[in-house]
């Protein structure tokens, strides 16, 4: 079970360079959005396929997500994963928190209502104008960030971010500040799998990731692992082969 929703501590657009993530199949349609969005000073990531599209999403951060609905079926991360509804649904299940913004020509009562119930934070039909598009990003990106938890749990690890206590049942952990952290990134993503990529840039503050960095990151992190989980036979550090970390229940 995932301890809380990402944080939406958003700057004003144009500023810092906000990340948008663009979903969409069409590659006319996919450009024509990226040079849009670029030319008002966003930094744009394009996907084609949901199951990119989820891995980016629950590995990078992102200030916003562009969901086209109709996505091509293809291979899927999850056995339910065949369009834009199943990615935004299985997005929410793992505590995605980004605002989802659905571009699709898709036009029926009954497909709005889908689409939002299913955790979009606003609905566009095609054919739209590109500065309304902007305007309803702008206002997702302004709205207020989530409260932050004073105390994050996760079945019986608890990490007091006050304090800076974190206990796992009734045993008092004690851990370098590098480690509580890392621990405290991979709390605030619990269920998401984090990259070394990720972790490089938002814990250890580097802009880019090299070989000796990714041997400090497997250090810590495989020392973490020895102090949260050792005489526990529920283990909560683990490593996804090839993508990079989670802190969850099971793998």
């Amino acid at each position: 079970m995932p301890m809380s929703a990402q944080t939406r501590g958003y700057p004003a657009a144009g500023t810092d360079a906000q990340r948008v993530l663009i979903v969409e199949d069409e590659p006319k349609v996919a450009s024509a959005l990226r040079e849009g969005l670029e030319s008002e000073g966003y930094r744009v990531v394009v996907e084609s396929t949901g199951e990119g599209a989820f891995r980016r999403a629950t590995t990078e951060p992102f200030e916003a997500i562009l969901l086209d609905l109709g996505l091509t079926p293809g291979p899927r991360v999850e056995p339910t994963m065949r369009d834009g509804i199943d990615v935004l649904r299985t997005l929410r299940s793992r505590n995605v928190d980004t605002p989802v913004l659905i571009l699709t020509a898709r036009d029926g009562l009954e497909q709005r209502v889908l689409g939002l119930d299913s955790g979009a934070d606003d609905y566009l039909v095609r054919p739209f104008a590109f500065e309304e598009m902007l305007a309803r990003l702008r206002a997702l990106l302004r709205r207020p960030p989530i409260p932050e938890a004073v105390r994050l749990e996760l079945l019986d690890l608890s990490i007091d971010l006050v304090h800076r206590v974190v206990t796992r049942g009734d045993e008092p952990i004690d851990l370098t500040l590098r480690e509580f952290e890392l621990l405290v990134y991979l709390a605030r993503h619990a269920a998401q799998v984090v990259s070394r990529d990720t972790l490089a840039r938002d814990v250890w503050k580097e802009p880019s990731r090299f070989t000796s960095l990714d041997n400090v990151i497997d250090v810590h992190v495989a020392r973490l692992r020895k102090k949260i989980d050792m005489n526990h036979s529920t283990k909560l550090i683990h490593t996804v082969r090839g993508v990079g970390f989670m802190l969850g229940s099971d793998a």
